[in-house]
């Protein structure tokens, strides 16, 4: 088992009144601030539910149909890459969330003492702009299915109006969502897991009735090639929840297991990413033109009857709207470490009106939502990827010298900061971040960029994410260990050895 990692020392004043206030009351008022033990009551069981809502999007059916349509993959490849993306990217999340019961922080701010106090701010602002595009995705997917369920119920059509109306109203519920904190989530997420379970399985229920299996089983096996880049594909979604994984676990005593973390990580996501994307796959089977709609909700109209579409479009509206609070719960921390001077309910505020014009300009503009969505997710891996190398090399050095997170370092902005590291900046992850995130792009290749080594076999094969994860790592465990300002804290018990001397 992990050593386990301490705060700062007892007695470090890194929280305020409102903040220690705002742990125990149903809005949460605590920031950026570490977490101190006294108020560390969160249970390893509650990520559960928090990650099955994080994937209660009806875009892992359209991503599904698109392994069938485009990747031209059969059934029992779709299976094999829902599976694998599931553990892939959210075996990633849990691991790297440990670092959130370690230091007690969000990732944002535990990654100050990777990249140093000023050099966090360069791949801190790289990933707040893909949280933009990610809330702004979600956002118009959740429109769409409001307007979906107008249309069906009430026979409204769309329009221009409609669709801002719609949009205003759905960003500003996420924004009132997210501003609540940590329990008002951690309830909206347990319930909607429940509803959105019971109509999921209607919906499969369903399928396997009313679909022409002989047809769904008779399709030809695709190439290993389009199994991969779907992997990839798939996966990108659960890498962009990589650096916020430790906003969940930071109010997790430090006795919680790091393998339960993990286990309850990959479970909650998988129970929802491997029905929905294989869902997909089956529907597209007998519905091709799922996989190009213009729209990616609209097609559950026209597939399921309107007493199941209704309802089970309704508990998605809540899910897309669960997985934009939790997105913009943790923009709020990144805005606070970009240096916002707000609090963090109101840092929100800042991505719920980026999210409402981006959102308007992909509905109303934009041709295709579906080239324009998967161009997202490639861009969004390999951006989230080469921060993920370098703070997973940091952490594991971390957990093997059992050097904790000094809170009040964390905290510490000035040069008098543990994580100054050289001018602010700690230049070996920021060369191996900045070199990775530089490689990633050449392997990529979407609707409007190819990169140079796009024709390659990491770039046809879509594994860009995977090759910027590997040299960023790489490059972080082969430069000289950095050296941090000033003493270093007491190195810590393992956790068997604490509860020994706890007795």
């Amino acid at each position: 088992m992990a050593p386990t990692m301490d705060n700062a020392a007892d007695g470090a004043n890194v929280s305020s009144p409102e903040g220690a206030a705002g742990a125990e009351s149903a809005i949460e008022t605590r920031g950026i601030e570490p977490v101190p033990d006294h108020e560390r009551h969160g249970r390893v069981r509650e990520l559960f539910p928090t990650w099955v809502a994080a994937n209660i999007s009806v875009l892992l059916l359209t991503m599904g149909a698109a392994l069938i349509v485009f990747n031209a993959l059969n059934f029992w490849q779709v299976l094999i890459v829902a599976a694998c993306a599931a553990v892939v990217s959210f075996g990633l999340v849990g691991v790297l969330s440990v670092s959130g019961k370690w230091g007690g922080a969000p990732g944002a701010m535990l990654s100050r003492a990777t990249f140093g106090v000023r050099g966090n701010l360069f791949p801190g602002a790289i990933l707040w702009v893909a949280r933009f595009g990610w809330e702004t995705i979600n956002a118009v997917t959740g429109a769409y299915a409001v307007l979906t369920v107008l249309d069906l119920v009430f026979g409204v059509k769309s329009n221009t109006v409609l669709i801002v109306v719609t949009l205003f109203v759905f960003v500003a519920c996420t924004f009132l969502v997210s501003g609540m904190g940590r329990k008002a989530l951690n309830v909206c997420n347990t319930w909607s897991t429940y509803l959105f379970g019971v109509f999921s399985v209607l919906v499969l229920g369903y399928l396997i009735v009313h679909i022409k299996w002989d047809e769904v089983f008779s399709k030809p096996a695709g190439t290993t090639a389009m199994m991969i880049a779907g992997i990839g594909t798939i996966a990108a979604g659960g890498i962009s929840w990589v650096p916020t994984g430790p906003d969940f676990a930071r109010y997790l005593p430090h006795a919680a297991s790091g393998k339960k973390i993990v286990g309850a990580t990959v479970s909650g996501a998988g129970l929802v990413m491997v029905p929905m994307v294989l869902m997909g796959g089956v529907m597209a089977v007998a519905t091709p033109e799922l996989a190009d709609a213009p729209d990616p909700v609209s097609f559950l109209g026209d597939i399921l009857p309107t007493w199941l579409a209704v309802p089970y479009l309704v508990t998605a509206i809540v899910g897309m709207l669960l997985i934009n609070s939790l997105s913009m719960y943790s923009a709020g921390f990144t805005a606070q470490t970009m240096g916002v001077k707000l609090p963090r309910a109101m840092a929100v505020s800042i991505n719920a009106m980026i999210s409402l014009v981006g959102g308007l300009l992909l509905m109303l503009v934009a041709k295709s939502f579906l080239s324009s969505f998967i161009t997202f997710l490639i861009l969004l891996a390999v951006s989230f990827s080469a921060w993920i190398g370098v703070y997973a090399v940091d952490m594991a050095r971390r957990r093997v010298r059992a050097v904790r997170y000094d809170a009040e370092a964390l905290m510490d902005t000035g040069r008098t900061s543990r994580y100054w590291y050289v001018g602010g900046f700690c230049w070996q992850a920021m060369t191996a971040w900045a070199v990775a995130l530089a490689a990633g792009i050449c392997f990529t290749k979407c609707d409007w960029f190819t990169g140079p080594l796009a024709s390659t076999f990491v770039g046809k094969y879509g594994l860009g994410w995977a090759a910027t994860i590997v040299i960023s790592a790489a490059m972080m465990a082969i430069l000289p260990v950095p050296r941090e300002t000033g003493a270093a804290p007491a190195a810590v018990r393992p956790e068997g050895e604490r509860e020994k001397v706890a007795a």
